[in-house]
């Protein structure tokens, strides 16, 4: 544009050098009427493009007049004065705050590292600008402290099995500290729990220790209940002396069954005893 103006500006230069005075006055008559035209229209341009604003449907604007809030705008178009409107952009959709790593000393005197995410968003622009500087850097400094005083509080077992609970505490604590902003917590989560290393080998002792017990204690229930199926078999078999014949016929039946060459002689118990009695009684004759 600069140089169009230039060159046009030579160019009328030149024709009138080359024309003479006449052809001066009334090109000087045309170009002034086109200054009259054109800047009117020029300022007007100038003026709706500075004052026309358009916001998309996850942004609000916040509009100061003369220094004061008149209001939130958008989403869509809107008109600012100029010089006299100014507006500050805020984003209303959900905010991931990473919490740097936090080293705390818990309830029972252990040292630990604990990181997590806030996840937040912003539900009344006006608030958010003008009752805090930086929401962002606000809630990043309120969740660092909260994080840190709430699992200071607890006891390392609570902290490592209790998570649950400890997001939704952090939720409510910093939810409640950050409602004077415009700002919603919707959600808290811990994401890792750094222990010493004297501490794991410990915990994995005490783990292995823990499943050594469980299966001494499985292995003696074990042999408990199979001593009691033992001895109710036991009291069934003395009680029904047929109970007893089956069992012997199956065992006869298993043994057979096998491969190899086996031979079974079943002989009653009757005959045994017979045999033993004349036994006794051929020594005693003797």
């Amino acid at each position: 544009m600069r140089d169009l103006i230039i060159f046009l500006t030579f160019f009328f230069v030149i024709l009138a050098g080359v024309l003479g005075g006449d052809i001066l006055k009334i090109l000087g008559g045309v170009a002034m009427d086109l200054v009259i035209l054109v800047v009117p229209l020029v300022l007007v341009l100038i003026f709706l493009v500075s004052s026309v604003k358009v916001i998309p449907e996850y942004e609000r604007a916040v509009v100061f007049r003369l220094g004061r809030v008149i209001g939130a705008k958008g989403p869509g178009l809107f008109i600012l004065i100029p010089v006299i409107d100014r507006m500050v952009k805020v984003d209303l959709r959900t905010v991931t705050l990473d919490v740097p790593t936090q080293d705390i000393i818990t309830k029972d005197n252990v040292s630990v590292s604990v990181d997590a995410v806030v996840y937040f968003r912003v539900i009344d622009p006006v608030r958010a600008i003008v009752e805090v500087e930086n929401y962002l850097y606000a809630t990043s400094q309120i969740a660092q402290t909260t994080l840190r005083s709430v699992c200071g509080s607890v006891e390392l077992d609570e902290l490592l099995s209790e998570r649950e609970k400890l997001n939704l505490q952090l939720q409510e604590i910093i939810d409640r500290q950050t409602d004077p902003w415009g700002v919603k917590v919707v959600s808290v989560e811990l994401k890792k729990i750094d222990l010493p290393e004297e501490l794991r080998r410990a915990m994995a002792k005490q783990a292995e220790a823990e499943r050594e017990r469980r299966a001494k204690l499985i292995t003696a229930e074990a042999e408990y209940q199979a001593a009691q199926k033992l001895a109710d078999a036991a009291r069934i078999l003395a009680s029904e002396p047929l109970a007893l014949q089956i069992r012997y016929l199956e065992t006869i039946q298993n043994v057979v069954n096998k491969p190899g060459n086996v031979v079974l002689i079943p002989l009653p118990i009757e005959m045994l005893s017979y045999l033993f009695r004349h036994e006794g009684k051929d020594k005693q004759s003797g």
